[in-house]
């Protein structure tokens, strides 16, 4: 795949991406938490668009993957900041984003503040609000008084070390809340949710669809489809999905 290139953003952060010149409408990948732009999606999606003589980008959050930054010292808002530099940097024309859980969060943020910039989304497990609405819902009262006092708890996870979670992640998640009031997408929408994702609930899947205003908005659930959401037929309607925005 050749070696990851790099911008430095306005705050200092050096991001790690890969880009493939093509024909518009771009696609951009936005990753998940704690993910980063080597996962199967992201590479599935790439090879995918330059068969087409597409143009596509991937990159990595501050924190994440090959780009600088201690991942302790991310936020919701610094993260959608770097992906708001790469797209604008990066990019010509109109893009279709696609987000991946918290990348999904990421991209509405972005078609909030940037919507010249997007003509499609496609959301895969997507996690809007997830720091409240599922983390902080979640925890404990000895966890949010440790939170609290210490600015750090740690959660477990089914994917590696335990997720570090600190006390600006949730304060900062409070600010970039897009499940409030309504999210205007004036072009093709496609959620795509996994009945069995134990990260991600239903729930949040209709709420998102619910708060997105589009002409053409659809929702898929895939019976037995888990949060990575990386399965053949998984990455199939991906690009399902994305062929009917193009078209």
């Amino acid at each position: 795949m050749g070696d990851a290139r790099y911008i430095e953003t306005a705050n200092g952060r050096r991001i790690a991406y890969h880009k493939t010149e093509g024909a518009g409408p771009g696609i951009v990948f936005l990753g998940g938490f704690m993910s980063d732009m080597e996962g199967t999606k992201a590479l599935h999606l790439e090879s995918w668009a330059k068969a087409r003589g597409r143009a596509f980008l991937r990159f990595d959050y501050s924190g994440h993957g090959q780009s600088s930054g201690a991942f302790t010292d991310g936020t919701i808002g610094a993260w959608a900041d770097d992906a708001r530099e790469a797209i604008e940097t990066l990019t010509e024309g109109q893009q279709i984003a696609i987000g991946s859980s918290m990348g999904g969060w990421i991209s509405a943020i972005l078609i909030r503040h940037i919507p010249e910039k997007f003509c499609g989304f496609v959301g895969i497990a997507a996690a809007p609000d997830f720091t409240e609405d599922s983390m902080w819902r979640d925890f404990s009262e000895g966890e949010r008084a440790q939170l609290m006092k210490e600015g750090l708890v740690h959660l477990p996870s089914d994917y590696g070390d335990p997720y570090p979670i600190t006390k600006q992640l949730i304060e900062d998640g409070r600010k970039n809340l897009v499940l409030r009031s309504p999210l205007v997408m004036p072009f093709p929408v496609r959620l795509l949710q996994g009945t069995a994702d134990e990260d991600v609930e239903r729930q949040v899947a209709l709420d998102f669809l619910d708060h997105i205003d589009s002409p053409d908005l659809r929702l898929t659930f895939v019976d037995g489809a888990d949060h990575r959401f990386s399965s053949p037929e998984c990455l199939d309607l991906v690009t399902a999905a994305l062929g009917e925005i193009l078209a």
